[in-house]
């Protein structure tokens, strides 16, 4: 288990890597290296980050389950909120830059390709899970907060969904996103089926003692 201070520095480490993504568009847009589609360069770039940022966000309970290290559920809050704020960006972008908040011509193209409602949707599951990520709704909702947190599946699901029918040709890396969400999908399963089985083993021994 780290110090509090490696902890510390592991966590400003992780912000400035968070921040990544985002200097990265800034110095390819001061440099006039944004291909010759920029706004859809900044759109697929925001949008692959957040879902790879939510990926290794799901992954820390399966690591826990696997090796029993639990300490970096620690940085968990961060990397959501990470992932909320690219996905904010890759809603501004399509929104503003690419359909200049013209509200019709976006219904249009809602109606024109699922794919957008489909991420749409997983962007607004993901608010109310972004507000309530402080400490203070985590003690004022308590059990209910796990419950509404339980939605980054969905999330998740409908993210890949999301990218699986954005892409047109090559489907490489849409598939390799569902591989991963579903090992780590798959993970949790299987460790609560084998918790319920051990569970009822323990039920079944105390009512033989009982008898």
């Amino acid at each position: 288990m780290p110090s509090k201070q490696h902890i510390t520095w592991m966590k400003v480490g992780i912000f400035i890597a968070g921040l990544y993504p985002l200097l990265r568009l800034i110095f390819l847009g001061v440099t006039d290296h944004l291909t010759a589609n920029p706004i859809e360069f900044v759109e697929r770039s925001t949008g692959t980050w957040a879902l790879v940022i939510l990926m290794v966000t799901l992954s820390m309970t399966p690591i826990k389950l696997l090796t029993g290290i639990a300490w970096p559920i620690q940085f968990r809050r961060m990397m959501g909120l990470f992932m909320f704020f690219y996905a904010c960006l890759h809603i501004v972008t399509y929104a503003w830059l690419d359909h200049s908040l013209v509200w019709v011509d976006i219904v249009k193209d809602i109606y024109k390709h699922p794919y957008v409602l489909v991420g749409f949707s997983a962007f607004v599951l993901s608010i109310p899970l972004a507000i309530t990520s402080n400490k203070a709704m985590i003690k004022r909702l308590k059990g209910n907060w796990k419950k509404l947190h339980q939605a980054v599946y969905a999330i998740a699901i409908l993210g890949v969904l999301h990218y699986w029918w954005l892409v047109k040709k090559d489907l490489t890396e849409p598939i390799l996103f569902a591989l991963v969400l579903a090992i780590l999908l798959g993970t949790r399963i299987y460790y609560n089926y084998c918790k319920s089985i051990h569970n009822g083993q323990n039920v079944n021994m105390k009512v033989e003692t009982i008898s």
